[in-house]
C-alpha cells in the first residue's frame, strides 16, 4: 500500500445536527459511532493523517474520538455553515500539505476504496479539483490541492465548495464510482435507521 503523507482527511464534524434534536455522529453505526466508522474507513485507506473540525457538540464528540488517531480543530464559527468549517480545517493543516480530501461527518459510508481512487487521480492529473461520481452526479468526497485552499476563504458562505466547482470547472476532475453512498448522508432519524438497516 502506498501511503500518502501529505495528503489529509478533512472530517466536517461542526454541524448542530437540528433535524435530530441530538449529536448525530455519535449515534451507534456497525461496530462503532458514525463518525468513528468514517474514520474506520479513512484509515483503512492511503490517508494516514486525519483531522476532524469540530462546532456544535464539541465536548461530546471529544469523548467519542479523543482515543483515535486523529486530530482535531475548533471551527468558533460553526453557526455560520459547512464552508466555515471547511476553512477552518484548511487553515488548520499543516505547511507540507499537498491537498486535504472533505469528507461530510454523516456520509460514513465512504469506502477506502473509493478515498484511493481519488488519491490516485492526483497521479493521473494536474487538474486541481478531485471529486467522486456516481452515475454522473457528484457526491463526497472531494479532493483538493493545496494551490486551491486560498480560493476556498473567498467562496460565499450560502454556496460553499459548489461555488469553488463552478468557478473552477475546468479544474474539476471527476472520478466515477459504482457505489452510490458518495451521495447518501444522513439528516434525520428515518435516514439513520435506514442506514444502519442496511450496513
Amino acid at each position: 500500500m502506498t501511503i500518502e503523507p501529505g495528503v489529509w482527511a478533512v472530517i466536517l464534524a461542526a454541524g448542530e445536527s437540528k433535524r435530530m434534536n441530538g449529536p448525530k455522529l455519535i449515534l451507534p453505526y456497525g461496530k462503532t459511532t458514525m463518525i468513528g466508522h468514517l474514520i474506520d474507513n479513512i484509515l483503512k485507506s492511503d490517508i494516514i493523517n486525519i483531522l476532524v473540525v469540530l462546532g456544535g457538540w464539541r465536548d461530546e464528540l471529544v469523548q467519542v474520538i479523543e482515543d483515535l488517531p486523529v486530530s482535531s480543530c475548533f471551527n468558533d464559527n460553526y453557526k455560520s455553515g459547512m464552508l466555515s468549517s471547511v476553512i477552518c480545517g484548511l487553515d488548520s493543516l499543516p505547511p507540507g500539505t499537498e491537498a486535504a480530501m472533505i469528507f461530510p461527518g454523516d456520509q460514513p459510508d465512504i469506502s477506502p476504496e473509493i478515498i484511493n481512487s481519488l488519491i490516485r487521480s492526483l497521479s493521473i492529473t494536474d487538474r486541481g479539483i478531485m471529486i467522486a461520481v456516481h452515475k454522473g452526479k457528484r457526491g463526497h468526497p472531494i479532493l483538493i490541492r493545496k494551490k486551491f485552499f486560498a480560493e476556498v476563504e473567498k467562496l460565499g458562505s450560502g454556496i460553499g465548495l459548489r461555488e469553488l466547482l463552478s468557478k473552477f470547472h475546468n479544474e474539476v476532475y471527476e472520478v466515477e464510482t459504482v457505489n452510490k453512498m458518495i451521495l447518501r448522508d444522513i439528516d434525520t432519524h428515518e435516514e439513520y435507521l435506514n442506514a444502519i438497516n442496511k450496513s
